[in-house]
C-alpha cells in the first residue's frame, strides 16, 4: 500500500470507457542545479484547515485553491500542480516528508509549477473530479492525489504517491517534474490534447440517465450477489487492503428484517465478529481505524475516522436489536465512548480525525511489548496474553496490536472461570492498559467539524440514546451529545441562515456541499425520534426544501455542488457511495422519509426520480452503491408510520413509545406529542386525537390507517404485520 487507496469498486463508467492514454514523458532527465527553498511560511500559513496548516512550512511556495493562485498559473503560463490529501493520512506524510520538505525538490517545483494544495475533507468536489481523472489515467486511486493541470484546469498526468527515488517500480518524483516540465514547454500541444481528452471524459461521466426503477427482485439478487461473494474464510468482501463495508452490512440487515428471512444473519454476525476481535478495533480505547492491511483485520491503517465510527455503531447497534448479541452492545458503546472521550469538541461539534502517526512513526500510539502489557497487568497478565496470543516477537513489526486469539468460552475453561466473568475481566484489564496508553504521546487530531460527517455521528448518538435509554446508564449521556451536536451545527455550521461545510476555531468555510445538507437532515430526524422535539423536525424540513432549491437536477436526482457555488471544469454528481454515503444516496433516503412526515409528494417524487440514476450500475457493483440500497429498500416498500399522542411520563405512553424502539425496524418512522398537538409537528400528526383520554397509537402504511389503539399489544401486532 503506497496510499490511502478508495474502498469500492468503481463502476465502468469511471475506468473502463476511458481509452485515451496517459503521455510518455521522459523521467530520465534533470535539471541543473537550483537554489535552495527557504523555510519561510508560504501562503497556506493563514488557512484553517489543520492538513493546510501542516504544509504552512514547506519549502514548496503552496497556494490554498483561490483565485489567486488560478490567475497566477495563466498570467505565469505555468501548469498547476495539485496535491490533495488530508490530515490523517499517512502516506500523504510520507510524501511530504521525502518531497516536499525537500529543498531541492521544492525548488523544481517553485521553479515550474503553480503548486496548490487541498484538503480533501474541505473540498470533497475539488477532489471528486480529480479523483475521477486519476481512475480514468491510471486505473485506481487514493491519497495523496497527485494531479498535474493545464491553467485551465485539465488534467494531463495524474497519480497518487510518488517516491524520491526510483523505487516500487514508480519513477522518481523529482523526474516526473522534470518530464512534465519539459513536455509543457517542448510538446505543449499533447499536453493540451491529453488535457482536454481527459475533461471530455470527465463530462461524461456527469451525465446520468433515468433508468428503471430497483425492484424487490433486484434487491433479492443483490443481497444474494453480496452473500455469494462473501470471503467466509476472513470476513469481509475481497482481498487486503479490507474496508468494513459498513453500509453493506446495514442493507443486508435492512433486507433481512424487510424481508423476513434470516438467511443473512450468518454473513453479518460473521463479518461483525471478525472486525471486532482488534486490530482494526481498537481493545482498548474503543473506536475503529480506518481499514485493515491484511486479510485477518489484524494489522490496521491506524487513522482513526469520524465517518467510518459513525456508520459501524449504527451497525452494531442495529445487530444488537436483530439479534441481542452482548458484544455488539459493548462495541456501540465502547466506539461512542471514544468519541465523546477523543473527538468531541467542548461546544458539542466532532473532529474529523485521529493521525495513523505519533511521533513520525505509523501505529506507534497504539501496539505493545510483552514487557509493557506484563508490566501494567502485573498477575492478570497471563490471562490477557492468552486472549490475544501475545509473544516475545509481536505479530507486526516486533510489537503487539491487540488482536483476540482465544474466546470467552475458551478462556473460561482454561483458567477456571465463569463464562460471564471472562469479559468483566477482560474490561478491566482494557481500562488499566487505556490509562498506561493515555500517558504516550498522542496522534494528532484534525479538529475541524464537518457537517456531513457530523450528521452522521449525530445521527448515531440520537439513535443509540433511544434504542439504549432501557439497558445503559450512558443513554441519557448519549442523548446529551446529539442534543449539543444537533445546537452546534444549526448555529456555528449555520451562520446568518447559511450552512456551511467546515467550521475550526470559530471560522468557517464558505463553501457548501449536497452530502452537508442530506447528512443534517438525517441526523436531525433521528434526534426528533429521539427527544420528540419539532425544533429538529422543522430544521430538517426546512434544510430539505433548501438542498431542493440548490442542488436538485431536473434529469433526476441532485448535484454535489450549489446553483450558485464555484465554477469547476465540470459541475460534479457523483451517486457513487464510497468511503462515505454519497450526497446523492442521503439525499434520497432523507426525501423518502420526509415523504413519509408530511404527506408531501415532491419529496418522495424527486426520491423516486433519483432512484432509477442507479438502475444500471447497482446489479454489476453492489459495494459501490450500498448506501443507496437501503433507501431503495424504503422505496420498494411501504414505509410504516406511527403517531402516537399522550403525556411523556403516562406509562402507557412510554411503554407505547419503548415497543416501537424495541426492535430493528428500518422502515418504520415515528411521530409523538402531548395534547393538543404541538405548533410545527409533522403533518404526520394532524388532526390526531387521544382516545378515552389514554395514550393512542396511529399506525399507517402506504395510503391506509389502521384503527388507532391504546393498547401496547395491538400496536405491536400492527407494525409486525
Amino acid at each position: 500500500m503506497f496510499c490511502d487507496s478508495i474502498p469500492a469498486a468503481n463502476p465502468g463508467s469511471y475506468q473502463d470507457t476511458w481509452i485515451g492514454h496517459c503521455i510518455s514523458y521522459n523521467f530520465s532527465g534533470c535539471f541543473h542545479a537550483h537554489p535552495k527553498g527557504n523555510s519561510m511560511p508560504n501562503h497556506l500559513n493563514k488557512e484553517n484547515s489543520p492538513y493546510l496548516l501542516q504544509h504552512a512550512n514547506n519549502p514548496v511556495d503552496w497556494h490554498p485553491w483561490g483565485e489567486e493562485a488560478l490567475q497566477k498559473a495563466k498570467a505565469e503560463n505555468k501548469p498547476i500542480f495539485l496535491s490533495i490529501g488530508y490530515a490523517a493520512c499517512h502516506w500523504c506524510h510520507v510524501m511530504e516528508h521525502e518531497s516536499f520538505e525537500d529543498a531541492d525538490t521544492a525548488a523544481l517545483m517553485n521553479e515550474h509549477f503553480i503548486n496548490i494544495k487541498v484538503d480533501r475533507e474541505e473540498r470533497p468536489d475539488i477532489d471528486g473530479i480529480y479523483m475521477q481523472a486519476v481512475i480514468a489515467m491510471t486505473g485506481s486511486g487514493g491519497w495523496p492525489m497527485s494531479v498535474f493541470l493545464t491553467p485551465e484546469l485539465q488534467p494531463f498526468y495524474a497519480g497518487t504517491y510518488f517516491p524520491p527515488v526510483r523505487r516500487f517500480n514508480m519513477p522518481a518524483f523529482k523526474d516526473i517534474l522534470t518530464g512534465l516540465s519539459n513536455a509543457w514547454l517542448n510538446d505543449r500541444a499533447e499536453v493540451e490534447k491529453t488535457g482536454a481528452q481527459v475533461s471530455n471524459h470527465l463530462q461524461t461521466l456527469v451525465k446520468t440517465q433515468n433508468n428503471d426503477s430497483v425492484t424487490h427482485d433486484h434487491l433479492n439478487a443483490i443481497a444474494k450477489a453480496m452473500q455469494s461473494s462473501y470471503d467466509w474464510g476472513y470476513g469481509g468482501w475481497g482481498d487486503a487492503p479490507k474496508f468494513p463495508q459498513a453500509m453493506a452490512i446495514e442493507f443486508l440487515l435492512h433486507h433481512s428484517v424487510a424481508s423476513k428471512t434470516e438467511e443473512h444473519l450468518k454473513l453479518i454476525n460473521h463479518c461483525l465478529k471478525a472486525m471486532a476481535r482488534g486490530g482494526m478495533y481498537d481493545v482498548i480505547g474503543g473506536g475503529f481505524s480506518r481499514y485493515s492491511t491484511d486479510n485477518l483485520w489484524r494489522v490496521p491503517h491506524f487513522e482513526k475516522m469520524l465517518y467510518d465510527n459513525a456508520l459501524l455503531a449504527r451497525v452494531y447497534l442495529h445487530a444488537w436489536q436483530v439479534t441481542k448479541e452482548p458484544a455488539y452492545k459493548r462495541i456501540v458503546e465502547e466506539t461512542l465512548d471514544f468519541v465523546s472521550r477523543e473527538m468531541t469538541h467542548a461546544k458539542g461539534g466532532f473532529f474529523s480525525s485521529l493521525d495513523a502517526d505519533s511521533e513520525r512513526v505509523e501505529g506507534k500510539f497504539y501496539v505493545w511489548s510483552l514487557n509493557e502489557i506484563r508490566e501494567v497487568l502485573k498477575e492478570d497478565s497471563t490471562f490477557f496474553e492468552a486472549a490475544y496470543g501475545i509473544i516475545a516477537d509481536g505479530n507486526w513489526e516486533g510489537k503487539t496490536v491487540l488482536h483476540r486469539q482465544m474466546d470467552d468460552a475458551a478462556l473460561a475453561t482454561r483458567f477456571g472461570l465463569n463464562l460471564e466473568a471472562v469479559p468483566a475481566k477482560l474490561a478491566e484489564s482494557h481500562s488499566r492498559l487505556l490509562t498506561a496508553r493515555s500517558a504516550r504521546i498522542r496522534p494528532g487530531t484534525d479538529d475541524k467539524v464537518l457537517t456531513s460527517w457530523n450528521g452522521l455521528m449525530l445521527a448515531a448518538f440520537a439513535e443509540a440514546a433511544r434504542v439504549l435509554a432501557s439497558s445503559t446508564p450512558r443513554s441519557r449521556e448519549y442523548l446529551n451529545l446529539a442534543t449539543r451536536s444537533a445546537g452546534f451545527l444549526l448555529t456555528e455550521l449555520r451562520p446568518n441562515g447559511q450552512l456551511r461545510r467546515a467550521w475550526r476555531e470559530g471560522k468557517t468555510t464558505n463553501v457548501v456541499f449536497l452530502e452537508d445538507y442530506a447528512s443534517l437532515i438525517l441526523g436531525l430526524l433521528e434526534l426528533y425520534q429521539t427527544d420528540f422535539n419539532n425544533t429538529w423536525f422543522a430544521a430538517a424540513k426546512e434544510l430539505a426544501d433548501e438542498m431542493i432549491e440548490r442542488f436538485n437536477d431536473p434529469e433526476g436526482g441532485f448535484f454535489d455542488t450549489p446553483h450558485d457555488g464555484e465554477k469547476l471544469i465540470i459541475r460534479p454528481k457523483d451517486i457513487q457511495d464510497n468511503a462515505t454515503p454519497s450526497g446523492n444516496s442521503l439525499a434520497c433516503q432523507a426525501l423518502i422519509k420526509l415523504a413519509a412526515y408530511t404527506d408531501e409528494g415532491k419529496y418522495r417524487d424527486i426520491a423516486e426520480k433519483s432512484l432509477k440514476l442507479i438502475s444500471s450500475f447497482v446489479l454489476q457493483y453492489p459495494l459501490g452503491f450500498a448506501n443507496w440500497l437501503s433507501a431503495a429498500e424504503n422505496a420498494a416498500g411501504k414505509m410504516k408510520q406511527v403517531a402516537v399522542l399522550g403525556e411523556a411520563g403516562n406509562e402507557n405512553f412510554q411503554q407505547m413509545i419503548h415497543a416501537l424502539r424495541a426492535e430493528y425496524r428500518p422502515g418504520l418512522i415515528t411521530a409523538a406529542s402531548s395534547h393538543p398537538i404541538k405548533e410545527g409537528s409533522p403533518a404526520l400528526l394532524n388532526r390526531r386525537v387521544m382516545l378515552e383520554e389514554k395514550s393512542t397509537a396511529y399506525v399507517c402504511e402506504g395510503f391506509i390507517c389502521k384503527q388507532p389503539t391504546t393498547e401496547i399489544e395491538i400496536l405491536i401486532e400492527q407494525i409486525n404485520y
